[in-house]
């Protein structure tokens, strides 16, 4: 690897990744005894193709990347569009079952969504940053993202399909999106949150919320893990003699 990439590593960044993973695998040794580790050493396997990947992309040029990103993205709304003929896993189409190993094309597409998103805002911007304000722009940035968030939609991957929205907003704050559109929108999710709640969202969507904000309201059931999470944190205070 050349000093200019390792220069430009944030090795603060790279090194704190590292840590959270270690400590995952680390839970998950734990939680996976009784299943012969079968978790685990997949867990280890796929850190292990991460790693080589993370390196190898490193290797590549950003703006080659960049300029790939339209075949990336539309490689994975054609995946994103098959998994949907695949066998439901808990109620949802969300898998490919390749082998021994799963593999969920919602999140890896994130990534490419997100660098073909920053490719068509930055040509919108190429001329004019106050391009991105034009109605027809946004039009096709939202175009492009409500692709992929649709067929998330419809698999149903409700939480995939909001850090996709999420994204996207931060990105057009990023690239000096008016306010006016900023404090519309704001307006326009707290009047469509209780509208979605109350008419789109499915009943177990709903429930995963309730229990959320108040798991005690089914303890046995689907706030089971999240009273007893609770009561482990607080099982951990100090004693009298000062002792944890």
């Amino acid at each position: 690897m050349r000093k200019r990439e390792l220069k430009n590593v944030e090795w603060s960044l790279l090194i704190i990744a590292i840590i959270l993973s270690i400590i995952g695998l680390v839970a998950l040794f734990s939680a996976t005894q009784e299943t012969e580790y079968d978790e685990f050493y997949k867990q280890c396997i796929w850190l292990g193709i991460s790693l080589v990947v993370m390196i190898i992309v490193m290797l590549v040029d950003y703006e080659t990347i960049i300029k790939l990103s339209p075949i990336f993205y539309g490689s994975f709304i054609i995946l994103l569009i098959a998994v949907l003929f695949t066998s439901p896993v808990n109620g949802a189409t969300s898998w490919f079952d390749i082998g021994a190993f799963s593999f969920q094309p919602g999140e890896f597409a994130k990534v490419f969504v997100i660098l073909f998103l920053a490719y068509v805002i930055s040509k919108i911007q190429s001329r004019n940053k106050s391009e991105i304000n034009r109605p027809t722009k946004l039009l096709i940035i939202g175009a492009v993202v409500l692709v992929p968030v649709i067929l998330i939609i419809r698999q149903p991957d409700y939480g995939t399909a909001a850090a996709y929205i999420m994204a996207t907003i931060f990105m057009l704050i990023t690239a000096g999106i008016d306010k006016k559109y900023i404090i519309g929108s704001i307006l326009l999710v707290v009047i469509l949150v209780p509208v979605m709640y109350n008419f789109i969202l499915p009943e177990h969507a709903k429930q995963r919320i309730d229990i959320f904000l108040h798991p005690e309201s089914d303890p046995r059931g689907a706030g089971y893990n999240i009273i007893q999470s609770e009561l482990a944190i607080g099982a951990g205070r100090t004693n009298r003699n000062g002792a944890t």
